[in-house]
């Protein structure tokens, strides 16, 4: 996607992730509160001196082994998931060969057309063969009240792992509490859905997929070296270290 800042700004990523929420705003993908919790994640992402951490790193690697072992995985998308990284979550389905669902909080009939069509463009111009599913409702997520809870039986309500980037807490407590494993991607190790997730892998969403899309599958670190509350540990040990070194930095 085209942007005006020179890629050899310094933090040219941060403002090319930025713009593609401006092109999704104006195309009626996002919610109001989109910008907002963009921002906050991208807080932390600068205290993690916008990395990978290898904590992060070995959480993706048993991440996408819990998704290729599975016998019905999904990748789950919402606004700022498909503007953030609609074509990476389609290249990683197609590579687990796996359906892509959209499930959004603030749902309606406008912004799920205009996601449903965004990503079914993306698909074909990147010539996949990735089923896309959320357009037609059939079953509903157990303790969950509203539109939110909607989401298709062949998709999310039969999935045994999910994949849910950026998701909020009380739809990723509801999905484990049916019994999946629940990937998360986000970049707060002490929000809900990292707290309560299966598996968290704390980094930036665009650079977590890109990273798992290089990932030679038959070389993954397994589950059973995945240690849930180190990582979320490892994660704030390196946010606090990069305050402080943002903090010296400033007085010198």
């Amino acid at each position: 996607m085209d942007h005006a800042a020179d890629p050899s700004h310094p933090r040219y990523r941060s403002l090319l992730m930025r713009h593609r929420l401006e092109v999704a705003a104006k195309k009626g993908m996002l919610a109001d509160s989109a910008m907002i919790a963009h921002g906050r994640g991208e807080a932390y992402d600068y205290l993690l001196g916008e990395t990978t951490i290898p904590s992060a790193d070995v959480a993706a690697q048993v991440a996408l082994k819990a998704l290729m072992q599975a016998e019905h995985p999904v990748l789950s998308v919402n606004g700022n998931v498909v503007a953030l990284a609609g074509d990476e979550m389609l290249k990683l389905a197609d590579k687990i060969g796996c359906p892509l669902e959209v499930n959004i909080f603030y749902r309606t009939p406008e912004r799920m057309d205009a996601l449903l069509t965004d990503l079914n463009e993306r698909k074909e111009q990147l010539g996949l063969d990735v089923d896309i599913l959320g357009a037609n409702p059939d079953a509903v997520i157990p303790g969950l009240k509203g539109p939110r809870a909607k989401c298709e039986a062949k998709g999310i309500l039969q999935a045994d792992a999910i994949l849910v980037p950026l998701e909020d807490g009380d739809r990723c407590e509801a999905l484990v509490a049916m019994g999946k494993t629940v990937i998360v991607i986000d970049l707060n190790p002490l929000s809900r859905s990292s707290q309560r997730g299966s598996i968290t892998i704390v980094d930036e969403l665009s650079r977590c997929l890109e990273n798992m899309l290089k990932m030679e599958t038959e070389a993954l670190t397994s589950l059973d070296s995945y240690d849930h509350m180190q990582t979320l540990q490892d994660a704030l040990n390196a946010i606090v270290g990069g305050m402080q070194n943002k903090f010296s930095e400033a007085k010198e």
